[in-house]
């Protein structure tokens, strides 16, 4: 039992049927909005080189909230690979909106027909804290995921992206982002332990926040604009999101020698 998540648990029961309601009553009232077109591409570089990245897992990763995975986070963390390495980034995209870690193991993996990737990144946290998974269950769950990964792709580097920014979401009541925010928080810190206990399998722990993305790369000051619906991410969310993930990719020894370039 994990006791920072027992006793958060016990703090929340008061706030449950406002939740309820609360939620009910902001999903009434969102737009549907259909998740990115073109699932595959390529960032092209001068150089013979490539690295074949594939990205899975929820809404993030479907790219809800912009046109095309081109101009959402796979394609820009694509271009940011390509330019600072200077090599050709071939990617696709298996991913579905409102798919938690479990789904994605069951119902994306089996749909992978590629045979080799040198890098996988996943975006998976939001919908398991949507859906109050708890930390035992999320991380078997994640688990689960690791090894079908590793099964199908060997010693393919992993890396988990950073958690969806719930405490920032405009969409959310204070009740809401209190509650799901701290649940979020522990299912960080869970998925941060797991991962150290597999070979080149990492995670981007940092915790997003608006005022962090305004000072590190120099973006509006309104943080709606990060924000397609008040939930999903805009363009230029992603877009951040993805330069932030390149960065700690780049910036790790470690994973940079795990990746296998591929000569053309």
């Amino acid at each position: 039992m994990n006791v920072k998540y027992f006793i958060k648990v016990l703090l929340a029961i008061p706030f449950l049927p406002i939740i309820y309601f609360q939620a009910k009553a902001i999903k009434a009232k969102f737009p549907v909005l259909p998740e990115a077109e073109g699932s595959k591409g390529l960032a092209p570089s001068v150089h013979n080189k490539r690295l074949r990245v594939l990205a899975i897992g929820e809404s993030s990763i479907a790219g809800v909230g912009v046109k095309t995975h081109e101009e959402g986070f796979t394609g820009t963390l694509a271009r940011e690979l390509a330019d600072f390495f200077n090599i050709n980034v071939e990617w696709k995209v298996y991913a579905k909106r409102g798919f938690t870690a479990k789904k994605v193991e069951e119902m994306l993996v089996p749909q992978i027909t590629e045979k080799a990737f040198d890098l996988v990144v996943i975006g998976v946290g939001g919908n398991d804290t949507f859906q109050l998974n708890n930390p035992t269950r999320w991380k078997k769950d994640v688990q689960r995921l690791i090894k079908s990964l590793k099964e199908k792709f060997n010693d393919t580097p992993i890396v988990f992206i950073n958690m969806p920014p719930i405490k920032e979401l405009p969409a959310f009541t204070k009740t809401i982002k209190l509650v799901l925010g701290n649940l979020e928080k522990v299912l960080s810190e869970e998925l941060d332990k797991l991962v150290r206990l597999h070979e080149d399998t990492y995670y981007y722990s940092n915790r997003i926040t608006m005022s962090d993305w305004r000072e590190r790369f120099n973006v509006p000051s309104e943080s709606a604009i990060f924000f397609s619906d008040g939930v999903h991410p805009s363009k230029l969310a992603y877009q951040v999101w993805a330069r932030d993930v390149a960065g700690f990719i780049r910036t790790h020894p470690q994973l940079c020698a795990a990746l296998n370039w591929v000569e053309e």
